[in-house]
């Protein structure tokens, strides 16, 4: 999976087509993204403040992602759900992006990008705040349509501003790492609070972050917000208007929809990992929950440090050739991974698999930023994460359900029997 992902990017690298389509040049919306691809920013006080908010909101999100891979037994087994049931948590998650997806271009414009960013961080908070008391299994799925809403009017305009900041590339990495070292702490704090008690007492700690990741939201990007105000020339009819042709001139982009089936399959192939390996551990290689848990965090962890040391090299060895190379080696690890029965080996290989996979994200966005008209990168970002994000309902569930109704050939070979149910 990880390999098609490398083609689509390259594809997308090699396409120069553009759009006659514009926003109206009569608008006097101030838009820090446009500006920031054209003249990078310098690294001043106000810019290290954003960047540091940037890297906390990451923080936060790969808190709330990780966590779930280590959480989704106990889960399971507290609402007493089928595989399919659980499916309704990724379904919910995926009609909040889509949402964010189809509002962000007028809300930016109403509320400009730092008040997205701020709505963003302010509707994650309020999700965590519905979780740590164990809410009916209704309520509880509905928290990841508003953590999804949430993260698809923050993320893209974060995105989009670290993508403008002098060697982008470097902040890039450095700000998708630490979304992986929240992912990294995520399960190894959730394993750690559910294995010896509730496990919904766990979210005081992504509800805590939430806050803090809110105030400094607030007051990095305060300068950012418009809060409705309109100019004298761009009437609200003209705004939505605007918002509108952005959205055509995005959907039209040929490199908007080969990136988005980049990230598509890269975050199919990494949530199914992350997501869902402490469950097949647990089912199907007969482990024992308290200590497989921390195997989600291996992921993680090696996610993190691939983004961070990996960075680097990817953009000097050239892109395209170190994704290829990447996606074949996490390829022959999936199969080591399916292949040998051995619970260590298993977390081994899961640990360097997301070592490899680690630059793909930062480096999707970093091409995305060169190949697509500067004034559609929010609007492309948001399109492109909506579209991604559905990977969560098609891959996993049925993944899982494979894997174990099918033993591997190793388990074949051995007459190992997969059980079949809860």
């Amino acid at each position: 999976m990880a390999a098609i992902a490398t083609a689509d990017i390259e594809l997308a690298a090699n396409s120069t087509s553009t759009n006659d389509l514009r926003p109206d040049p009569s608008s006097n919306t101030t838009r820090v993204a446009a500006t920031s691809a054209i003249t990078p920013f310098d690294l001043t006080f106000s810019v290290k403040l954003k960047l540091a908010s940037a890297i906390l909101c990451f923080f936060n999100a790969g808190i709330n992602d990780g966590s779930l891979g280590a959480l989704l037994p106990y889960i399971l087994r507290h609402y007493t759900l089928s595989t399919s049931q659980i499916a309704f948590c990724y379904l919910a998650a995926f009609l909040g992006w889509l949402v964010a997806a189809l509002l962000n271009s007028y809300a930016r414009l109403r509320i400009g990008d730092g008040g997205l960013i701020i709505a963003g961080a302010a509707l994650q908070f309020v999700a965590q705040l519905f979780r740590f008391w164990s809410p009916p299994f209704s309520v509880f799925a509905v928290t990841f349509g508003i953590v999804a809403l949430g993260q698809g009017t923050q993320e893209p305009s974060a995105n989009t501003f670290v993508s403008g900041v002098k060697r982008s590339h470097r902040w890039l990495g450095a700000v998708h790492g630490c979304y992986a070292l929240g992912g990294l702490c995520g399960p190894l704090l959730a394993t750690a609070i559910a294995s010896h008690g509730n496990w919904a007492t766990f979210y005081y700690v992504p509800t805590g972050i939430g806050a803090l990741n809110l105030a400094l939201c607030g007051y990095a990007f305060r300068d950012q917000i418009v809060w409705g105000k309109v100019s004298g020339d761009q009437s609200a009819t003209r705004q939505s208007k605007t918002a509108l042709r952005e959205l055509s001139a995005t959907v039209k982009q040929k490199s908007v929809w080969q990136l988005s089936i980049f990230f598509f399959l890269y975050l199919g192939a990494c949530i199914t990992a992350g997501g869902w390996v402490v469950e097949f551990l647990v089912v199907v290689r007969d482990g024992d929950l308290a200590s497989v848990g921390y195997v989600a965090a291996a992921f993680n962890g090696g996610t993190a440090l691939g983004r961070f040391v990996l960075a680097e090299p990817t953009y000097r060895w050239g892109e395209k050739r170190m994704l290829t190379i990447y996606g074949i080696a996490s390829v022959a690890l999936e199969l080591v991974f399916w292949l040998v029965p051995n619970i260590v080996v298993n977390a081994v290989m899961v640990c360097i698999m997301g070592f490899v996979l680690g630059p793909f994200f930062a480096t999707g966005i970093s091409v995305g930023s060169k190949i697509i008209p500067t004034e559609l990168h929010p609007d492309s970002l948001e399109l492109r994460n909506g579209t991604s994000r559905r990977c969560r309902i098609s891959c996993i569930d049925r993944h899982y359900l494979w894997s174990r109704r099918r033993p591997s050939p190793a388990a074949d070979a051995s007459g190992t029997s997969v059980s079949d149910g809860h």
